[in-house]
């Protein structure tokens, strides 16, 4: 009776493995795909909008959604070594042209930037078939009460930009000025 048991879930593990394996190598070959992998995102995020407002419901999940791709905005937006903390520290960005050049680097990488907001996109899309998440509530207050808190958010990020001089986009090839001296 003992070996009936050790059995039962070594083809579920097996089966797990083997997703888990198939579902990383998918990833891994999207990965240079990067304008396909946001079509991708915006056919997910167009299908979710559109069910939102065929239902005419579910604005809370929608609201948790908008708050949650809010703060990936937040932490793709800012860079790894938060120049604040680094002041404290004693070490800073460059702010002249004979210190060092640090390239900016994020907090959250462009590639699970895109997972993550597609993965949410995909469980709210999911909770939309539980009509116990589809609380009542007056949508229009949900919206105001988000564009207020993503207007602040943003104001205050792109100050935190413009004091420490950085910009989180790569905007064509990056060309360092070498100074020759005699």
């Amino acid at each position: 009776m003992e070996g009936v048991g050790d059995d039962s879930g070594a083809p579920i593990a097996k089966w797990r493995s083997d997703f888990s394996r198939a579902f990383q190598y998918c990833l891994d070959r999207s990965t240079p795909h990067t304008m396909r992998r946001w079509l991708g995102t915006l056919a997910v995020a167009m299908i979710y909008v559109l069910r939102v407002y065929y239902l005419q419901g579910f604005y809370v999940v929608s609201y948790g959604l908008g708050i949650y791709i809010l703060n990936l905005l937040i932490g793709f937006l800012s860079p790894k070594d938060d120049p604040e903390l680094e002041a404290l520290d004693g070490a800073s960005l460059p702010t002249k042209g004979s210190d060092e050049f640090r390239p900016f680097i994020r907090r959250l990488p462009e590639f699970r930037f895109w997972y993550a907001i597609t993965k949410a996109f995909v469980v709210a899309f999911l909770l939309t078939f539980f009509s116990v998440l589809d609380v009542p509530v007056f949508w229009p207050i949900l919206l105001c009460y988000w564009i207020v808190l993503f207007v602040l958010t943003m104001k205050r990020q792109i100050l935190h930009m413009v004091k420490y001089k950085y910009v989180p986009f790569n905007i064509g090839k990056q060309v360092v000025l070498v100074k020759m001296y005699d």
